[in-house]
């Protein structure tokens, strides 16, 4: 099944404004401000966040239960950086922070599955080109 998303923007880049939809349910507003500035509203870089984390989890989750030991929750934060590389915004960095709460398991084994997520998760693959993208795992206590 295609993923679709849709955009529009209006006006110049510093003065103008766009809306964006994501699925049927997923909508928003963006502008020069929201994405550069720390102004209000959404940007392209939280919505890459928002995918990278859930597909993460996802991809996590279903490793943890193939191997036998499924989790109650996967959480994960992403954090994307954009920042000017040779004069153009660039994502240079994501992070990955993520928490399970995974009856029977040792730290080393959900470490060691939280790797293979982060190697094979379609999104890791498809952002393949950002130069870092760390990972920080943890059982909850």
């Amino acid at each position: 099944m295609p993923a679709r998303g849709s955009a529009e923007w209006k006006g110049d880049l510093k003065a103008g404004a766009g809306t964006f939809t994501a699925g049927d349910t997923i909508s928003g507003e963006y502008s020069f401000k929201s994405r550069f500035e720390d102004g209000p509203g959404a940007n392209p870089e939280q919505l890459i966040a928002a995918a990278h984390a859930s597909c993460f989890s996802m991809a996590l989750s279903n490793i943890l239960a193939e191997a036998g030991t499924p989790p109650d929750s996967v959480h994960t934060d992403a954090t994307v950086t954009l920042r000017p590389v040779d004069g153009a915004p660039t994502i240079t960095k994501i992070d990955l922070i993520t928490v399970g709460r995974v009856p029977g398991i040792d730290e080393a084994t959900f470490q060691q599955h939280a790797a293979e997520a982060k190697a094979g998760c379609p999104v890791s693959r498809a952002l393949a080109s950002v130069p870092e993208i760390t990972l920080e795992a943890s059982l909850a206590d």
